[in-house]
């Protein structure tokens, strides 16, 4: 399957728009349910379980949630292929011309 100037382009515009995000964002909160399914993935002792329908006392508090903070090195280097992708695009020929 060959691909064309337009996928060309909307893949570098894609993968530019979330390098530009991982750089705008330091930290990603999970919210509770997929905190859940990665503690169990990850067998971590310290996440707790959480069920939507439980009433949590106040001396309980939330459920914790897990952060994500993806390195600095992924927004830079997904910023350098969306470019490059958009680039190449922007130097191929329309397509049906």
């Amino acid at each position: 399957m060959d691909l064309n100037r337009n996928q060309f382009l909307l893949i570098g515009l894609v993968v530019l728009l979330l390098g530009l995000q991982l750089k705008m964002v330091d930290t990603y909160v999970l919210n509770a349910k997929t905190s859940e399914i990665i503690a169990k993935r990850m067998a971590d002792k310290k996440a707790t379980t959480f069920q939507p329908a439980q009433m949590y006392l106040a001396a309980q508090g939330p459920p914790s949630l897990r952060r994500v903070e993806p390195p600095k090195w992924i927004g830079y280097s997904l910023l350098s292929v969306g470019a490059v992708l958009v680039l190449h695009a922007l130097s191929m020929k329309k397509p049906g011309g």
